[in-house]
Order: structure tokens, then sequence, then C-alpha cells
């Protein structure tokens, strides 16, 4: 495993698990057991997820059965938009994530969308931070122009944005613009989530050829590559471990551009611009 240093400090994998869409609770404790014994050390969960809970469990189990200790893990989860109206409910609710993980403290939290008064939810995050049971605080889903607003107007630079990042759509004016305020970006949906045939797609299929990888081996070690932290989801242990088998090999530049070329310049997952994705937001309540 590769690490990227966060502006903390702190070392975070650049491959963690992310357990989106895994509402189940034992479906969820499993695959994150089985994804830590696969070797996965980060592993990112959110309060929308509705599983902080069952990732807590999973955590303790691998802990009690010696796969790892805590201090070898790096556990993420995020404040939702409903949870901060003010900055004594964010942190109240921030209390609650950490409650449900059954944890001593959480290495990152990230304010999951910027709907809602973030400043205050944000400000929440920076109390936690200073009284250290939070260990970095970050952002998801802040582009361009609301990143540049929120990291001119926030007192705690955040050491995180997590964005959707592949090789459809590469964000690269985004991620130049995160590298300048010493931000880290974090990839969800670092396989476009199934979509433009990403797994049988002829381009990563004929790279993939030459390194005896899968074309969805190929789209994860190019975000890696550049720098950019990944977070692939399955609760199938095959699926797990072809996803982490990423770290032998190095694409050559020729291939990093071929694939950096696959980029359409926007998003068919979800337009964060879009009034109705925005007001669909802000009516889930958590």
């Amino acid at each position: 495993m590769e690490f990227v240093t966060l502006n903390t400090g702190a070392k975070m994998p650049i491959e963690g698990f992310g357990v989106f869409q895994v509402p189940d609770a034992a479906v969820c404790e499993q695959a994150v057991y089985d994804a830590i014994k696969t070797g996965y050390r980060l592993i990112d969960t959110a309060q929308a997820y509705m599983n902080e809970a069952a990732v807590g469990k999973a955590v303790h189990r691998a802990i009690a059965d010696g796969l790892v200790s805590r201090e070898e893990l790096f556990i993420t989860t995020k404040l939702w938009v409903s949870n901060m109206k003010t900055e004594d409910g964010a942190y109240a609710s921030l209390k609650k994530s950490l409650a449900k993980l059954d944890m001593e403290y959480i290495d990152l939290i990230l304010i999951h969308q910027p709907m809602g008064d973030y400043f205050a939810g944000y400000r929440a995050l920076e109390k936690a931070y200073k009284e250290g049971w939070v260990k970095g605080i970050g952002i998801s889903n802040f582009y361009p122009a609301i990143l540049a607003n929120f990291c001119e107007n926030v007192e705690i630079m955040p050491a995180v944005n997590q964005v959707e990042l592949h090789p459809f759509f590469t964000q690269d004016s985004a991620i130049t613009l995160m590298k300048e305020y010493g931000i880290a970006p974090q990839a969800w949906g670092p396989l476009a989530e199934g979509r433009h045939g990403i797994f049988t797609h002829p381009v990563l299929t004929e790279i993939g050829s030459k390194y005896g990888k899968t074309a969805a081996q190929i789209a994860l070690k190019w975000n890696a590559q550049r720098g950019v932290s990944i977070l692939p989801k399955s609760v199938h242990v095959e699926r797990m471990e072809q996803n982490f088998d990423i770290w032998d090999f190095t694409l050559s530049d020729e291939d990093m551009q071929k694939i950096a070329a696959l980029d359409l310049g926007h998003s068919e997952i979800v337009d964060h611009s879009d009034p109705a994705f925005v007001k669909i937001i802000n009516g889930f309540k958590i």
C-alpha cells in the first residue's frame, strides 16, 4: 500500500474501502471485515449510508481476531446536510457518529455536501478537531468555485476533498485547485459506478493486457498513480482482492495519457448544479 501525507501530518492509505449503498447491517459488517482481512486499512462510511454501527462492529471484530490494531486503521465518516443547521446541532451529531462507530476517535470526518449551513457544520468539525477526538477534517463534493470560497473563509484548511474522479470525469483543474490549497483529492466512484462499460472498456482492457490486469484495475491504478486516493466498493471478496491488487506495476506515461483522453468533461452520475438534486439532498433527513 502507498500513502498520501495529509496537511495534518497523518498518513492516509491511497486505496480504501467504501460502504456506500450497503445499508444491510449484517452484509456491511461482513464486507468491512473481509476488506480488512484482504488488506484494506482505510474504511469510508457516512451518516447518510446508515451503516456506521456496522462498520464499528466489523472493526472491533477484526481487532479482536488479531487482524489489525486500531492504530493501523483509518476510519472516515461524513456529516450529513440535515445535521448541520447549527454548530451545536452539528457537534452533537458528530458525537452520535462517534458513539455508533464505538471508537475513541475518528481519523477523518467530512462535510458530505456543500448544502445547508455547511459553514456551521465545519465549525463543529473544527471544534472536534481541536479537542482531539477527530484527527482530520475535510469536505466532499466541493467543486472549484465553492471550494475556493470555502477555503478563503475557514480557520482550518480541509485535509481532504472527496469528489467523483474516474477516467471519464478526470477533473484535472479541480485537482490542481485542491493542491494549491494543500488538500488531498479523494475519489468516490473510481469505477464510475459501473457506467461507460468500464469493466470491459476497450482502451482499459487493451492497456490491462500489457500488465496482466483487468480494465477495472487499470482504472484504479490510473487514479492512484496521479496521487488520488480511491475508494472502490464491493461485497464480494474476489472483487475486493482484485481491486486491491494494483500495487505491483506502474502505468507508462503513454498509457496514463490514453486513459486521461477518455474524459467526457462532465459527470453522468450526478449533476450537483441541478436545482432538483439540491432539493432532494436538502429534503433527505437522517
